[in-house]
């Protein structure tokens, strides 16, 4: 499975839960998540997406441990299964 094909379904599920999940860009910080989610009850999470096998890079890791380290929700979903255990548990239902 491709990474935008978990990335589309993401988006999706997290519409389904009455979320956003914002593409997320910051052209002068390499390394930052792919979405940035919004989900009912004030629940905000980064949200880095890859496919089972791939590559967490060095940057990438400086990211989530700067975010969480500022009291920050940060996860990486691997597959379908991982954003579908990702939106249920995020989403505190």
């Amino acid at each position: 499975m491709l990474e935008r094909d978990i990335e589309a379904y993401l988006v999706r599920r997290v519409k389904e839960h009455g979320g956003k999940a914002y593409k997320f860009v910051s052209p002068t910080n390499r390394g930052v998540a792919d979405r940035l989610v919004v989900l009912p009850g004030g629940h905000v999470w980064f949200v880095e997406v890859k496919t089972e096998g791939g590559r967490v890079s060095p940057l990438q890791r400086v990211f989530a441990d700067e975010v969480k380290a500022l009291g920050c929700n940060y996860a990486i979903v691997w597959s379908k299964e991982n954003v579908d255990a990702f939106v249920q548990s995020a989403s505190g239902v």
